[in-house]
């Protein structure tokens, strides 16, 4: 008999476990796939550290947060600096004066926003119908065209004249020379990978992997006071309400017999015509100097059942559909769901730590 069965053996469920243990409870975790981690899972391949479920760099404001994270690694320096790739041309992302310098010749603050303030006079959207328009009114033509407009269709599978204007409440323009794109006081990535992390939360703890909730739901109802659940919250209630949507991604991963292939972890290929949004060249988020490089090619993809729930789509119909899941969760007294999918939204990983911190004061603490 346990205190507590966690179903996930990502960050949510792995800090609960971890929390919890210490705390002189017995828990047990179980993940459907056949290692611990979740998405922040780290393969070695050729001695660098491949982030298999896509670029993960940790980036946070919250001290608390950024303590307790460095308590199970070494962080290193990495600073998260994309480009973006538009045919030939390459742009510093996210837009900032280097950005308006190769796209206008331009070099000073007051010559950018004058640039930027001429393009949306041109437009005068006044009230944007669509992604598209709301885009253009924020940044002008020429920023949408070469540097959203591509990219973000393919993120969605959708042309940007389809997509509601919501998607898009702001663009993020810097008048400063500074490629940092996250701006956070604390950044980096740990030494090692992220999957020694995740070791070192559940060290001691009983977990099994292999091991899908759904399929042994019956003989695990009952072998723990309590659920913390951080797999889809619908798929948990059989769907009753109905399916919520999410966006899926999919990896192209290859070893490539040359030291350097691309010169930065984070490159974005901003053209429709190109398939993937993205090229992750692993090393460089260690500063690797191995002989060989491994890159990974990231295509969003459209979701069913039997691919991976990477990205909520939060929009009015699904947030509404979420509610009525959220509804009959808070009357549920055996289970807590927690993590992006229990709780059907995207969390960066600074957040995810918040919460499963505050899930574990408000559960065992208080």
């Amino acid at each position: 008999m346990y205190d507590y069965l966690i179903v996930g053996a990502g960050l949510f469920g792995s800090i609960f476990a971890c929390e919890a243990n210490k705390r002189g409870k017995k828990c047990m975790v179980i993940d459907k796939r056949e290692h611990i981690g979740g998405n922040i899972y780290t393969e070695k391949i050729e001695d660098i550290n491949v982030h298999k479920y896509g670029a993960h760099i940790f980036h946070t404001n919250n001290k608390e947060v950024w303590e307790y994270v460095n308590q199970f690694a070494d962080f290193n320096r990495y600073t998260n600096s994309p480009v973006a790739r538009y045919k030939n041309e390459v742009y510093n992302l996210p837009f900032n004066m280097n950005t308006f310098n190769k796209l206008w010749g331009i070099f000073t603050p007051e010559e950018a926003k004058q640039k930027i303030q001429e393009e949306l006079k041109e437009v005068n959207i006044k009230e944007p119908k669509n992604l598209e328009e709301q885009a253009i009114k924020l940044i002008g033509k020429t920023i949408y065209e070469k540097l959203v407009k591509g990219y973000t269709e393919k993120q969605w599978g959708m042309k940007a004249t389809e997509l509601p204007s919501f998607i898009i409440k702001r663009l993020p323009v810097r008048f400063t020379y500074d490629n940092n794109y996250f701006n956070s006081e604390y950044q980096g990535i740990p030494k090692g990978g992220y999957t020694q992390i995740i070791e070192k939360m559940l060290y001691g703890i009983d977990v099994k992997l292999n091991y899908n909730y759904f399929e042994h739901k019956d003989e695990l109802y009952n072998i723990a006071e309590k659920i913390i659940f951080t797999g889809p919250i619908d798929q948990y209630y059989d769907y009753c309400f109905g399916e919520l949507q999410y966006r899926s991604v999919r990896f192209e991963t290859e070893v490539l017999n040359m030291e350097n292939y691309q010169g930065n972890a984070v490159v974005n290929y901003t053209e429709y015509e190109v398939p993937y949004t993205r090229i992750i060249e692993h090393k460089h988020f260690e500063f690797g100097t191995q002989p060989k490089t491994v890159i990974s090619k990231e295509y969003s993809d459209k979701w069913d059942k039997n691919k991976e729930p990477y990205y909520p789509i939060n929009n009015e119909k699904n947030n509404n559909l979420y509610t009525k899941y959220k509804q009959l969760s808070d009357k549920d007294e055996k289970v807590i769901f927690g993590g992006r999918l229990g709780q059907y939204k995207y969390y960066d990983m600074d957040k995810v730590i918040e919460e499963a911190l505050n899930c574990v004061r408000n559960e065992i603490d208080e």
